[in-house]
């Protein structure tokens, strides 16, 4: 289960309204698995059906939370189009067993409303799980 703060679900839907028509991303940094700071990152593809951390923000990133003894505790990204269920290219690059993969659809059928989901993302197998928000 993924226990977060309202504060930081309104951050990644403000990014992925902001970002909007393309896919937004990024990370909630924190530590022993408690998100708390927010990290948007850039899509380096700027694609409405695919998003990819931009190689040198990302090794930035990563190493300022290393020097924080921070975790990615919330990977998070958007789809424009389609629901908020991991795509195979986001399968395939879910690489930190321990995090969380939060996706939030702004397709325009849902109107101001947003779709939120979290799932975890092991050895390319999919577990949907529930998101409690404080």
């Amino acid at each position: 289960m993924l226990t977060i703060s309202q504060d930081l679900v309104d951050k990644i839907i403000a990014h992925a309204r902001a970002d909007h028509p393309d896919e937004a991303c990024g990370v909630i940094a924190g530590r022993g698995g408690v998100p708390e700071r927010f990290v948007p990152m850039e899509n380096a593809e700027r694609s409405p059906t695919f998003y990819r951390f931009d190689s040198m923000e990302q090794l930035r990133v990563w190493r300022e939370m290393d020097d924080r003894d921070e975790e990615p505790v919330v990977i998070y990204h958007s789809h424009t189009a389609t629901e908020a269920y991991p795509s195979r290219t986001d399968v395939s690059y879910a690489s930190e067993p321990d995090a969380h993969y939060v996706l939030v659809s702004t397709r325009e059928e849902l109107g101001e409303k947003v779709e939120l989901r979290s799932y975890r993302i092991v050895d390319g197998v999919i577990t949907e799980e529930e998101v409690t928000i404080t």
